[in-house]
């Protein structure tokens, strides 16, 4: 069940990115989407397990098992969204894209 979940994770955060990238071809870089998506996950989960200890110190055992579930959860995400290849811009000889013209100062 959880290779399937996983799956499932995966596959949907590669069409968003395809969705993403169809969308906005020039203009958005997704290797940068996807560094700021690792940074913020990684906030989120650090936050949820702060909670579970916060919890767990308050003696309430079920909040805490919720809060760090959903850390755990995070934790799965990172590691989809991490093991998802995106291809880096290509860069001419001069540093520019193939399908643009230098940049203007």
């Amino acid at each position: 069940m959880t290779q399937l979940h996983d799956l499932r994770l995966r596959l949907l955060v590669q069409q968003e990115s395809e969705n993403i990238a169809d969308a906005h071809p020039d203009e958005l870089d997704l290797s940068v989407v996807q560094a700021r998506c690792l940074c913020w996950l990684a906030l989120l989960a650090d936050a949820h397990e702060e909670q579970a200890s916060d919890a767990e110190r308050r003696g309430d055992v079920e909040q805490a098992m919720g809060w760090f579930a959903d850390s755990m959860r995070l934790r799965d995400v990172i590691q989809v969204v991490s093991s998802i290849e995106i291809p880096l811009p290509l860069l001419n000889e001069t540093g520019d894209r193939p399908d643009q013209g230098p940049l203007a100062a």
